[in-house]
């Protein structure tokens, strides 16, 4: 006679939730890995139109309000709401017990194309091989070159390895937002449940 198998323990929330305030920027980031609403309001409309892209492709509940020194210019929120969300995902993920830990995807946005490679490593890395188009430097009001810092510091906060390549892109809006897809799709899937242990020969990460 056969017995039933007790069913796995169910994994508790995922979730990360910080609130960062300085003289500069007013930041607050709510971050559910496992889904939920998506809404950004930083007062950089091309920002918000990225950041929601982070959360439906990654498959991540993320809400994000944040209030900076705009009339200075975009960077100082454009950094503290990239530390917030980093803060926030390692609250999330706490340990990585069962996480896959490694996540790959390839985006294409019309004629762009874009790869990015995550490891929850727990050591902070960016390789950022991103030859945008010459001859623009803004989409909307948004700085491009605030691209690679906000993805430095979600790394830094975060404690992720990503690499991410342009392959190729002749519109600047394509290149960045599939920038911003392949990221979040490699995240959904380093995220992804698999197994019960530390990914890590280490025992941690």
């Amino acid at each position: 006679m056969s017995r039933k198998r007790k069913p796995a323990p169910r994994a508790g929330p995922r979730r990360g939730e910080v609130a960062r305030k300085t003289r500069e920027t007013d930041v607050a980031v709510r971050l559910d890995l496992d889904g939920g609403d998506v809404r950004s309001s930083t007062g950089v409309p091309f920002l918000d139109h990225m950041l929601e892209q982070v959360g439906r492709h990654g498959g991540m509940g993320l809400s994000v309000r944040a209030r900076g020194d705009l009339e200075v210019d975009a960077h100082h929120t454009v950094e503290d709401v990239g530390i917030a969300i980093g803060e926030a995902l390692r609250q999330a993920v706490a340990d990585k017990s069962g996480l896959a830990r490694y996540g790959h995807a390839v985006v294409p946005l019309d004629e762009a194309l874009v790869e990015a490679v995550v490891d929850l490593s727990g050591r902070p890395h960016l390789t950022w091989n991103a030859k945008l188009p010459a001859g623009k430097k803004f989409v909307g009001s948004f700085d491009v070159d605030l691209t690679q810092d906000f993805f430095q510091a979600l790394v830094n906060h975060a404690r992720i390895c990503l690499h991410v390549n342009v392959r190729y892109g002749r519109n600047l809006h394509h290149v960045v937002e599939a920038a911003f897809k392949a990221t979040a799709r490699a995240l959904r899937a380093a995220l992804r449940r698999e197994g019960d242990g530390v990914p890590s020969t280490k025992g941690v990460l």
